[in-house]
Order: structure tokens, then sequence, then C-alpha cells
């Protein structure tokens, strides 16, 4: 996190239990655990007009189509980007894997346009999609004792994998939205946009996504990581996919570890933690993304404006 330090948890409620109910300790075959880094995205013009109005209606749409309200698919404020550098400049100095600095196999990113941004800003430069890791140029960071060393190190650039599973909670407010991807591709290069189904936004509509489905998404997203072959994953999302991530796991943790879990993530925070999987759903087939409509409605100029 920025702003002088970082909330890592080693814990996300998965646990096994041994010895005493309350041992206090949990065991974790290591080819069953994966780390993941979680980010906020960086602050967004949205961000910056709710906390000046003190309300989420500047996000309605109104009476006009939302995305042609000036805050559809909103991007980062320039206070964003430099929270984006600053997060980029903790990882080059934050040790990790026995090395200086925090490296990642894969960064993966909701395809809103902050998101994008924020990923941008951290990560830099993706490794073309396609290109075996060792034939990226990359090198460690710049002043890092390993770039020093007599034979510098080969760093790949992460692979940056866009998918739909991790964008934030749909519709109403027209921030989360997003842009049809023939336009957003233009402006990430080497993002890999491979495997996003739909161009223009199918899943963006008048009414919020409902909890119990905003929740049974994130599980979903964590069924798609668990068969990913990386092990150091970075994952570029949003506030309330955090919340109904994060909302179901922690009940067995010390109530502090809970509530550093659960709470709300800041703009560009990280927030660390070693996902376990149980083996319990290893054989089933990873499930999609379905529209639950035909066509999007976001033109649909019979809104009311409301609560």
């Amino acid at each position: 996190m920025t702003g002088g330090h970082s909330t890592a948890m080693v814990n996300d409620g998965f646990q096994y239990k041994l010895g005493p109910p309350d041992s206090g300790f949990s065991l974790f075959l290591a080819d069953r655990t994966k780390k993941v880094h979680f980010i906020r995205h960086a602050e967004g013009y949205h961000n910056v007009e709710t906390a000046k109005t003190g309300t989420n209606k500047c996000l309605w749409r109104g009476d006009k189509p939302a995305q042609e309200h000036p805050l559809w698919d909103a991007r980062l404020t320039p206070k964003g980007i430099q929270q984006a550098q600053e997060l980029r400049a903790h990882l080059a100095t934050r040790p990790s894997g026995g090395r200086s600095f925090t490296a990642f196999d894969l960064v993966v990113v909701s395809p809103l346009t902050r998101t994008l941004e924020t990923a941008l800003h951290i990560f830099g430069r993706p490794r073309t999609p396609g290109l075996p890791a060792f034939m990226d140029p990359g090198l460690a960071p710049e002043g890092s004792p390993e770039s020093k060393m007599p034979t510098e190190m080969r760093v790949p650039a992460p692979r940056i994998l866009v998918r739909e599973e991790c964008r934030e909670r749909w519709g109403e407010y027209v921030c989360d939205g997003r842009r049809p991807i023939r336009e957003i591709i233009k402006e990430f290069p080497g993002f890999d946009f491979s495997e996003v189904e739909y161009d223009e936004d199918m899943f963006y509509e008048d009414e919020r996504e409902s909890d119990p489905h905003c929740y049974e998404r994130t599980v979903q997203f964590l069924e798609w990581l668990n068969k990913r072959p990386e092990k150091c994953i970075a994952v570029v999302t949003h506030s309330s996919f955090l919340r109904h991530l994060f909302g179901q796991f922690g009940d067995s943790l010390a109530s502090d570890d809970k509530a550093s879990l659960q709470r709300l993530a800041g703009n560009c925070e990280l927030r660390s933690i070693v996902m376990c999987s149980h083996g319990s759903k290893e054989g089933q087939t990873t499930r999609r993304m379905v529209p639950n409509r035909a066509a999007s409605t976001i033109s649909n100029a019979s809104f009311s404006t409301k609560k």
C-alpha cells in the first residue's frame, strides 16, 4: 500500500484443522498454494467526484445513455497515476522470493480503463503475448543489488492478461461500465485481451449486480486462478469486487486479522494473500461468465433516478 506501509496477509480462511481446534495453526501442501497480490486501482475521476459531492448520485446516468456520461469507464487522475508509480517503486524494493524486489509471473487485470491504466503504470511494458519468458529482455530493477551483479539478472516482464471476471460490480453507476474492447486495446499494446469474449460491454445494465451474483463471481474467479500454472500472481481489480471476495473468508481468523482482510481497500492498495486449494474442485470445469441478457441496456432512456 502506498503511504508508508503495506498490509500482507498469509491466510485467506482456507484452513486444515490439526491437533486441537484451538491449536492456532494450519498446514498446506505447497503445490496447492499460490501467492496472490490483489491491488485496487489507483484514484479515478469518479472517486474525486463522489468524495466532492458526498454521494454516488453523480454516477447515475440520468436521462441520457450511460456511455455519454463523462464518468463512463472513468480514467485515473494525475494523483492516481502518481499512486501507481509509487507502488511500482515500492515493489522494486520489496523483498520477495530471495530477491530484493517483488516480481510476478502473471498480472491479471479487469478490462475497465482505470485498472488497465493502473497496471500499466505499476508494471510497465508487459511481455509480448506468446513470447517465452526466456526471450524477454527484462532486467532487475535499476539500483537493486541484483542489477549490480557482474552478470545482470534477467527478470522477464510479466504477461498481463485481461479477464472480465475480476471487473467491478456492474450496473447503476456509469463508472463501472466499459468501452468496447476495439477502442481500449489501442491504448494498451502488449496487454493480452484474447480471453475477453465480447467487444461491447454485455454485462453492464441499469440495475446493480446483485450481491449473491457478485459473491459467486468472485469464487468463480478463484476457481479460474487456481488452474493457472503461475505461482506468484498480481490481480488489479476494484473495491467492491474485493469486498465481496474477502467477505467470504476469515471467519476463523483472529479478529484483527479478519478486520485487515475484510476492510475496504484504499486506492492502489496492495493486499497479499496465500490461496490454498483443498482439491475438492480440481476436476471441475471452470465456469464461464454469461451475460444475463441478449444485449446491453445502457442506451435505454427509461431510467428513473432512485435511492
